[in-house]
């Protein structure tokens, strides 16, 4: 018997085409009440905290980022431009395959794996002008490549080698919140376990809208994991972040610069030591 989790509520319209159709007016489901929408007045031109991971005073730096702001971006982290370009390239070429080799991807709500256009199963939801693909990286028991996009073709070796490098990259830095922390590098690591460390991927798609000041790419949140590592498209800027419960802030991404966001489940475990 299938659980009502295991369909969505409606049918997927995938706001890609959508987009592509050419419509001039959103659907009201995109429509966002006024109180959400977005307003540059109300956006500051401060920027989020940059750590040079190879600077030495670093591990201060990160320290105090993570104190006042919860968001920080990272040059010199060691993961090769070179791969994060090619990272961004497959998979702008993913979304741009015809829509019936996207579709055979299409995901439900039990895992969320897959090319999927909504998140949460509440029928008549105002939903998200965006469409996405999820994927489980660790522990190696989630991990299935047939969940994988085939095309393009290179996309899961560079996936592969890139997952690795960010992971090893979260490592370093989960390894400095611990001695920020006063405690044995290992820590916080464990604390997530350990060597059965869960990482996932989420790639977000946000096709032109013709009424982008009635809705949003994405609509407010936290994140509920431990930490998000944001590869940014420069060819899509918008990222914004609220410090203290004041104004938006829009990131402005240094090159090949990571954008690192402290979740929920470090916030709350590390109020305990």
């Amino acid at each position: 018997m299938k659980s009502p989790r295991d369909n969505w509520p409606e049918p997927i319209v995938r706001v890609q085409s959508l987009s592509d159709s050419g419509i001039s007016t959103i659907p009201t489901k995109y429509v966002k009440p006024l109180n959400e929408r977005p307003s540059l007045s109300k956006f500051s031109d401060v920027n989020i905290p940059t750590i040079d991971l190879e600077g030495s005073s670093n591990c201060e730096e990160i320290s105090e980022a993570c104190r006042d702001w919860g968001f920080f971006q990272v040059v010199n982290h060691g993961v090769p431009r070179e791969l994060m370009d090619e990272a961004r390239q497959v998979w702008r070429e993913f979304f741009h395959q015809p829509m019936d080799v996207k579709q055979s991807y299409g995901n439900t709500p039990k895992t969320y794996e897959g090319y999927g256009s909504r998140l949460g199963v509440e029928k008549g939801a105002i939903l998200d002008w965006s469409d996405y693909y999820f994927l489980h990286y660790l522990p190696g028991y989630l991990k299935d490549h047939n969940k994988w996009p085939a095309l393009p073709l290179s996309l899961r070796k560079v996936m592969e080698e890139y997952s690795k490098q960010v992971v090893n990259f979260g490592g370093r830095l989960m390894k400095i919140f611990s001695k920020n922390l006063g405690l044995k590098e290992d820590v916080l690591q464990n604390a997530f376990g350990g060597e059965d460390i869960g990482a996932c991927l989420r790639v977000n798609f946000y096709p032109k809208c013709p009424q982008p000041d009635l809705t949003l790419g994405l609509s407010p949140h936290s994140d509920p994991g431990g930490m998000t590592i944001l590869l940014p498209d420069h060819h899509v800027a918008g990222l914004q972040v609220r410090r203290n419960n004041a104004h938006w802030i829009t990131v402005k991404p240094a090159s090949h610069a990571f954008i690192v966001n402290i979740g929920d489940q470090i916030q709350v475990n590390t109020s305990y030591f």
